[in-house]
């Protein structure tokens, strides 16, 4: 009974400075609605993109193209790495690992992803790390490589 009686003084109290200092309870209070998930990167891209290799990354997003990975993957790094930098930024890249930055894990459970990377080409799937002769092949683009 003590214990209640000393909390419900100090919630008076913290009410009558708040009020006075011209706060109110709700702005105190923390809202919490989901826990946070720790957002991580994988290595970033050094590799410098030709013309042909962001024309081609223009290519696959334009005809809906997309490319499964995991930020932990070596695979996708590397994948990303033949692209380059500036090309990269033109892909249309599904992070799957609930742990990447925007992750969207039901969708690769949806499409039944089960390595990394894996690429969607007009609703076929290829999965490793391709070279950009046969990404350019399967996605029928005409330009050079």
């Amino acid at each position: 009974m003590k214990f209640h009686q000393a909390s419900s003084n100090f919630a008076a109290g913290f009410l009558a400075i708040a009020s006075i200092a011209g706060i109110s309870a709700l702005t105190v209070t923390p809202q919490f609605t989901t826990p946070a998930i720790a957002q991580e990167t994988g290595e970033p891209v050094t590799t410098k993109s030709t013309p042909n290799a962001i024309a081609l990354a223009k290519h696959l997003r334009k005809i809906g193209a997309k490319v499964y990975t995991a930020y932990w993957c070596p695979h996708c790094h590397d994948q990303k790495e033949r692209f380059g930098k500036e090309a990269v930024s033109q892909l249309d890249i599904v992070e799957c690992d609930l742990r990447g930055v925007n992750p969207q894990r039901e969708l690769c459970i949806a499409k039944r992803i089960r390595g990394f990377p894996t690429w969607e080409i007009d609703g076929n799937f290829y999965p490793g790390n391709q070279p950009l002769e046969n990404l350019a092949r399967l996605s029928k683009y005409r330009g050079d490589i």
